[in-house]
């Protein structure tokens, strides 16, 4: 199981203005890492969005390796449905549900039992 250390803040921003564009429907997607930070959202083909729901086709995923997902609750309501904690134990340990008014203070991650865990924002670096 791969180390995470914290989730780039461009990613996060990327994570919430996608689900705000996503409004009133939900957005799903999986987190990719590199060098320990998560800095890829995949979208998988094939991915149903709701309004009370949005379904992960995961059997669309290409051979790669994911360190968990994404979606949004579109209520607001910040925790894990029994269907998402079904869900989190397919697709790695570190799952970020994000909620209306899709903010920085509005998102939240849990591991694959559905607790909270911590993810530090990491600011990205910016070559010279």
């Amino acid at each position: 199981m791969k180390k995470i250390k914290g989730i780039s803040r461009d990613t996060l921003r990327f994570i919430l203005e996608v689900s705000r564009s996503s409004y009133p429907n939900e957005f799903a997607g999986l987190l990719q890492a590199e060098d320990g930070i998560i800095t890829e959202v995949l979208i998988l083909p094939g991915t149903e969005a709701g309004e009370s729901s949005a379904l992960l086709r995961l059997y669309m995923m290409p051979n790669i390796s994911t360190v968990g997902s994404v979606h949004s609750h579109p209520g607001g309501i910040i925790k894990p449905s029994s269907a998402d904690l079904q869900m989190f134990g397919k697709t790695g340990n570190y799952h970020i549900i994000v909620g209306y008014p899709y903010d920085l203070q509005s998102w939240t991650c849990f591991n694959a039992e559905g607790e909270e865990r911590e993810l530090q924002i990491i600011d990205d670096q910016t070559s010279e």
